[in-house]
């Protein structure tokens, strides 16, 4: 991890634990959803440096109810409790992601996993949700049409999405690349457009 990265994260916990973040102080009528964005080839690192959050936010403010979503692990799930995991696996095997994620469309609809995230996450009981696993959950799930059926569902529960390539404030750039090798040909030819959400650390 860069000295840069190091620094940026280690703005994240004061940050993320201060009562204004959390009641959504400054962002007006916006719905509270914030990206932390970061080189991919960081991942692992980042991975544990994620887990070591979890378990520094209840400590730096008590009572803090945090939840963290992997979005991966969120699927696997989503897809072994319709009886799927194992026939889409075989799929992916034999003929690769981009065809499993057609075969999976109508499963994979954003309305549906958005209403699971939000059984899953439990805003209503928790005061911050933190996501990761955006780079292995793609291209099955993208995140920008994920947020975009969430904004409903989180209501003004905080969301942080942690995001393996960059964010400018007006489009996501997964990888941090505008094409996608190896992704459905729409995804090669663009960035990912989205607005609502803000960088949590510059």
């Amino acid at each position: 991890m860069s000295k840069s990265l190091t620094d940026r994260f280690n703005k994240i916990l004061p940050k993320i634990t201060s009562g204004g973040f959390l009641r959504g102080d400054g962002i007006g009528n916006e719905i509270a959803f914030h990206i932390f964005d970061y080189p991919p080839e960081d991942e692992l690192i980042v991975r544990d440096r994620i887990e070591s959050l979890v378990t520094q936010i209840p400590k730096t403010k008590p009572g803090t109810r945090v939840r963290h979503i992997n979005l991966f692990e969120f699927l696997l799930d989503y897809l072994r409790d319709r009886g799927l995991l194992e026939k889409s696996l075989e799929l992916e095997k034999k003929q690769g992601n981009e065809a499993l994620a057609k075969a999976l469309r109508g499963v994979l609809h954003e309305e549906k996993l958005a209403k699971r995230f939000g059984e899953v996450a439990r805003p209503e009981k928790h005061d911050l949700i933190l996501v990761s696993g955006v780079g292995n959950a793609y291209p099955l799930l993208r995140s920008h049409t994920l947020l975009t059926n969430l904004h409903s569902i989180m209501d003004r529960t905080p969301l942080l999405l942690f995001y393996p390539g960059s964010y400018d404030g007006m489009s996501l750039h997964l990888f941090g690349k505008t094409g996608l090798v190896g992704g459905p040909q729409e995804d090669r030819k663009r960035p990912a457009n989205y607005y609502r959400a803000f960088r949590l650390v510059d």
